[in-house]
């Protein structure tokens, strides 16, 4: 048995703005750093042997925050591509709260939350879902299967398609689910693959 912990990204500088990043490769705020550094403090208790992150500054500069205030210097890090966020296409930049005046709610929704729903030029969370999964199950769950603990550090939707997977959520639940900058899922897993346990941690409210 060991730990899988996922935590999201601290607040980027669009983040703070409103602004759909996707593969924009943009740093974390002043306040995301401090998130960052809490979610360290918030794992202090788990002793990790590899991490993950994304190939984005924002994923990798968390991870970095964590593993100062663990003191994990000698921890094997694996970057890759797999990990990064969602392709938001056209929508890249754009402010999702005047998007939401110009279209409403419902479109909204689907369009930041909604399983399949296309986006211009870039991915659906499908897409995402048909990207991580494959990668989490051929390089990160062979870790997990022999006893060792794994961090991870991503964006929130590449982390909402493995969480989806991990907890077997339906495409329709999926859209329900959000998670805040700098906070952690923790799931104790088998060698089987089975959850044993699960804790959320958080440095501050979801309001993602």
């Amino acid at each position: 048995m060991a730990y899988l912990v996922l935590v999201r990204h601290g607040e980027s500088i669009w983040n703070a703005k409103g602004l759909w990043t996707g593969w924009a490769d943009i740093e974390l705020s002043e306040k995301g750093i401090e998130e960052a550094k809490k979610a360290g403090s918030l794992i202090k208790d788990i002793k990790f042997n590899i991490c993950y992150t994304a190939k984005l500054k924002r994923a990798k500069e968390t991870l970095r925050e964590i593993i100062n205030e663990l003191n994990l210097k000698e921890i094997p890090v694996i970057e890759n591509e797999t990990l990064n966020e969602r392709d938001y296409g056209d929508f890249t930049g754009k402010n999702k709260w005047e998007i939401k005046k110009e279209v409403g709610d419902e479109k909204f929704k689907l369009i930041r939350r909604g399983w399949d729903y296309p986006i211009p030029k870039g991915e659906s969370l499908k897409d995402v879902y048909n990207r991580v999964v494959p990668y989490f199950e051929n390089n990160i769950f062979p870790n997990i299967k022999t006893g060792k603990n794994v961090l991870i550090s991503a964006s929130g939707n590449s982390l909402r398609t493995l969480i989806k997977y991990l907890e077997k959520i339906s495409d329709t639940d999926i859209s329900n689910l959000e998670l805040a900058t700098g906070e952690i899922y923790i799931y104790q897993i088998d060698e089987k693959g089975n959850i044993i346990s699960k804790e959320k941690r958080a440095s501050r409210p979801n309001t993602a």
